[in-house]
């Protein structure tokens, strides 16, 4: 039953009694974001919370949340990008603050973690087996094929052991290929209701659970696929909250994007088999013998206009899945359990495939500037093998997805210890949907009644505070940019660069997290220093990268090397870690498919495309992985960044905005003396 606001303790009362129960202490920041919070949930107003590293943010926004759902009686959605993030939530943190509350608030709050279909085992297809799956070039490989099997294999031993199904609890864990053969799709299920397995679903449990509980933790995908598709997936709320909601835009287009490979049709023509004339099956093989022909032979990359050839194969390919689904007819009551299963496996993937070529051959009807979506074909590397081209469709933007399907129906509050870019959070707000130049939040006031009147104007109303952080950042680090180096080149690493690196590496007597923008340029760091210093060096790659991690926190000496997971994923409080080293500002590739395009359609629009998109993914990059470096209010350290550009270029002034307020310097000879005292 719902409690008034009368029964229920204050918002401050509440957060003390769990500040202390987790045996904290209130941090200025963390009460300011807690009203914040509050508020919005109060006024409906839309809220971004900037809260750095260290400020607490988890409870500042659980402990609001849980207040809202036991007092309306309606459950709130807690959404992440990571399932590193997930865990510590629902593992640590939510059952401490649940334990804390309960005598206050009269029960123990609730809370469940949900997840996309995908992620849960599905005892039926454990029963009745996998169907074809689309080729990805591993079936060619023997060693893989063995290791599907064990997989597999671990898959059926674990299903008898498992009380939740869900792939994140599996270690270690298991190919996409053998989850892919335990697993269905939202199209593939059954349902509940006809599936000899409903009453048992890992799915269908976890969703039962979620609809009960006050809290619900989710990930940004299926908030993203609640959104787009044109059915509930999460339980009925009125609030939001999205952590680490720099990731948002990013993980909403991956879930709006779609592809179509040769083995994709190939596999739904073994799906369809022997269940519609074979005159019409034949249509669909030739579609796909043509993709395979006509991708082999296309070059790879962003396309400004769609080939002849392209665009008669996916008219053919759009016409002969069409056609077999028309064969398939309508999902019947009356056939047998394996023949509607294998209907649903068919139809699932003729769908996807019919509507991508739609979509593909839809994206090029409008002139350049007016385009919706971005096409390009590619090939990705998986476990060392090159897949074999694929053709992919994906939207320049989802502001508009966002303004209507997550601002328009619910209050939203986004917080990240990265949302302020060149001091302001215009640029993602404007990824977001949302209007600019908004008001800074005040703090919580007035009662429960304080809901906005409509306006004539329907943008969403937001506003945006920065709490800041408890680390002293001008007293505990310092900013090195090395302005007397050359600009990066296209040809790798050069000489005075690894001369700089081995300096500051020296210095600090190892203790270094390197963070470059590829693969190749890491590797070739790592192999050059071991070369010339006596430290350890991991590189990322060479080992789990959680291991490595792991290595590089338990010994003082060693470095680790490594790109995009590192930028964001590394946690190392203490004197490990004394030194990041940023060997280039990280602008997305000029040959990136999606941002090219992002930036040339803000261009045909008459705005700064460079500074837009190649500029606002820099900093955005750039200032979570700086923000490595301060993990506890006791570290120290320095952030050296090996990119001249940041001082001299004019953009620089734009990125370095986006940077905590370290003490700046471009000398290098301050800079080794400071890492070698830090050291002694």
């Amino acid at each position: 039953m719902p409690r008034t606001a009368d029964i229920l303790p204050s918002l401050r009362e509440l957060l003390t009694t769990a500040v202390e129960a987790v045996g904290g202490a209130e941090r200025p920041g963390q009460v300011t974001m807690a009203e914040a919070v509050h508020n919005s949930i109060k006024t409906g107003e839309h809220l971004a919370v900037q809260a750095g590293t260290g400020t607490g943010k988890s409870l500042a926004y659980l402990v609001p949340a849980v207040r809202h759902a036991i007092e309306s009686g309606r459950t709130v959605v807690v959404s992440t990008a990571t399932i590193a993030l997930q865990r510590q939530l629902v593992d640590r943190d939510l059952p401490r603050l649940a334990k804390a509350l309960k005598q206050s608030i009269g029960r123990e709050p609730t809370f469940a973690i949900l997840k996309g279909r995908r992620n849960y085992l599905c005892l039926h297809r454990l029963d009745t087996g996998a169907p074809e799956e689309p080729d990805d070039g591993g079936l060619f490989d023997p060693f893989a094929v063995s290791a599907l099997g064990r997989h597999v294999k671990r898959l059926f031993e674990w299903s008898s052991e498992t009380e939740t199904g869900d792939r994140d609890e599996l270690v270690p864990g298991v190919t996409d290929q053998a989850w892919r053969q335990v697993s269905v799709s939202a199209k593939e299920c059954l349902g509940k209701d006809k599936c000899p397995f409903g009453t048992d679903c890992f799915a269908e449990l976890a969703r039962a659970e979620a609809g009960r509980a006050d809290l619900v933790v989710t990930n940004h995908a299926l908030l993203a696929i609640d959104a787009l598709q044109g059915y509930q997936v999460l339980p009925e709320h009125d609030v939001v909250i999205i952590d680490e909601a720099h990731e948002l835009v990013d993980r909403v287009t991956s879930v709006a994007t779609a592809e179509l490979t040769a083995g994709m049709v190939s596999a739904a023509v073994k799906r369809c088999g022997r269940q519609i004339a074979e005159d019409i099956v034949d249509r669909l093989e030739e579609a796909s013998e043509g993709i395979k022909e006509i991708f082999d032979d296309l070059p790879q990359g962003r396309m400004d206009d769609l080939p002849r050839p392209l665009h008669g194969v996916l008219s053919v390919t759009r016409d002969a899945a069409h056609a077999c689904i028309t064969a398939l007819g309508p999902d019947r009551s009356s056939q047998d359990l394996e023949s509607t299963t294998a209907r649903r496996q068919a139809v699932a993937l003729l769908e996807e495939i019919h509507d991508t070529a739609v979509r593909v051959l839809e994206a090029f009807d409008a002139d350049t500037g007016q385009r919706r979506d971005v096409v390009w074909l590619s090939s990705d590397m998986v476990g060392g093998n090159l897949r074999p081209p694929a053709l992919r469709v994906a939207p320049l933007g989802v502001a508009g997805l966002l303004r209507e399907r997550l601002f328009g129906e619910c209050t939203t509050v986004l917080t990240s210890a990265t949302l302020t870019l060149g001091g302001s959070f215009d640029a993602l707000a404007r990824q977001w949907g949302l209007p600019v130049e908004q008001r800074p939040a005040q703090k919580a006031e007035g009662t429960a009644t304080d809901i906005t009147p409509p306006a004539d104007n329907d943008a969403p109303h937001w506003s945006g505070i920065d709490v800041g952080s408890p680390f002293t950042h001008e007293k505990s680090g310092i900013l090195y940019v090395a302005r007397h180096l050359p600009p990066p080149g296209r040809d790798g690493l050069q000489p005075a660069f690894f001369d700089e690196l081995e300096g500051l590496v020296n210095a600090a007597g190892g203790r270094t997290l390197g963070l470059f923008s590829s693969m190749r340029a890491a590797r070739q760091a790592a192999d050059e220093l071991r070369e010339r210093l006596d430290f350890p060096i991991l590189c990322q790659g060479e080992d789990s990268t959680s291991l490595l991690v792991s290595k590089f926190a338990e010994d003082e000496a060693t470095c680790l090397f490594g790109t995009l997971s590192l930028w964001q994923g590394v946690d190392v409080p203490g004197s490990s870690l004394q030194l990041v080293v940023v060997d280039r500002i990280p602008f997305p590739r000029p040959d990136d498919p999606l941002a090219s395009a992002r930036q040339r359609a803000v261009e045909a629009r008459g705005g700064n495309g460079f500074l837009t998109v190649a500029a606002t993914h820099a900093a955005l990059l750039l200032a979570q992985g700086v923000g490595r470096l301060l993990r506890s209010n006791d570290d120290k350290g320095v952030v050296a960044i090996l990119d001249s550009r940041l001082a001299t270029a004019r953009y620089g002034g734009f990125l370095r905005a986006s940077l905590p307020p370290f003490w700046t310097t471009y000398d290098q000879s301050v800079v080794r003396g400071a890492l070698t005292r830090l050291n002694s």
